[in-house]
């Protein structure tokens, strides 16, 4: 899987063709969700749900009767974790042709948790479809993805900084760390708010949350720190895919935040 190449084609898809998911790719994706690690080491446990045996609704998806969903334990950096192993997932099942998206509210959350399921002590923050994308959008997806502007993104001076959060990361100065960064900005994200915000500082990427209200689960988990683990994926896809390798630090640098901006993690490159 190239991963620019996969980051830059790959689309949320809600409108499927209506055929069945292929024996062989559902195999080929659990089988690939199996081997996915997080930086946090916190383990997660994978399964193929049907919508009609598993009685599952969702308003939003047309033609697809597989879901993919991902149980993880209620602990510190659940959130992350989840994030960054179920972007890579997602990525492996778009390398093979197979639509996806990310689906946090619009689903009938207790029929989803009774399938898989999740006992006490597990959060679910989000599922998936899996199916082959139909040759149009319907109408209900492209109203959608108008209604949050879905192949639109912020600026990079409004998401990547440099030292401090006065200075914004000149994209033209390093196409290294460049393309690093537009592999991070054009990462999913829940209503396409993009809460990622990056402050680089020698060979430390510090990662911070800019917090929206009304992102956390009445369960009480916090799906930008979902979107943040997808921002962290899509950041360690790109170190690796340059030959590169990157410590993951739980350090507060300090660095003067603006409002509502929280520190997550720390990347050090090698």
């Amino acid at each position: 899987m190239n991963a620019m190449e996969t980051i830059r084609h790959r689309r949320s898809v809600r409108t499927f063709d209506g055929n069945d998911l292929r024996g062989e790719d559902a195999k080929k994706i659990i089988e690939y969700a199996n081997t996915v690690t997080n930086p946090y080491d916190i383990p997660i446990k994978w399964k193929l749900l049907n919508v009609k045996e598993d009685g599952l609704t969702t308003p939003v998806i047309v033609g697809a009767d597989t879901f993919i969903v991902g149980k993880i334990g209620a602990v510190p950096y659940a959130e992350e974790a989840f994030g960054f192993s179920f972007e890579k997932v997602l990525l492996y099942a778009d390398s093979l042709n197979i639509g996806t998206t990310w689906i946090a509210g619009t689903m009938d959350r207790p029929a989803f948790e009774a399938a898989a399921g999740l006992e006490e002590g597990e959060i679910m923050p989000a599922v998936s479809p899996l199916g082959y994308p139909a040759k149009k959008m319907s109408i209900r997806e492209v109203a959608m993805r108008k209604g949050i502007k879905a192949d639109n993104r912020l600026k990079p001076n409004r998401l990547f900084f440099d030292e401090t959060f006065e200075t914004a990361f000149d994209m033209n100065g390093d196409p290294v760390i460049s393309d690093l960064f537009e592999m991070i900005r054009w990462a999913p994200s829940a209503v396409n708010k993009q809460p990622w915000r990056i402050v680089k500082s020698g060979n430390d990427f510090h990662f911070y949350e800019k917090r929206d209200k009304g992102y956390i689960n009445n369960k009480g988990f916090d799906l930008q720190k979902v979107d943040i683990g997808i921002a962290m994926s899509h950041f360690t896809l790109g170190i690796e895919e340059q030959g590169r390798n990157a410590e993951l630090l739980l350090s507060n640098p300090g660095i003067q935040t603006p409002q509502d901006t929280f520190y997550v993690a720390t990347y050090r490159l090698g």
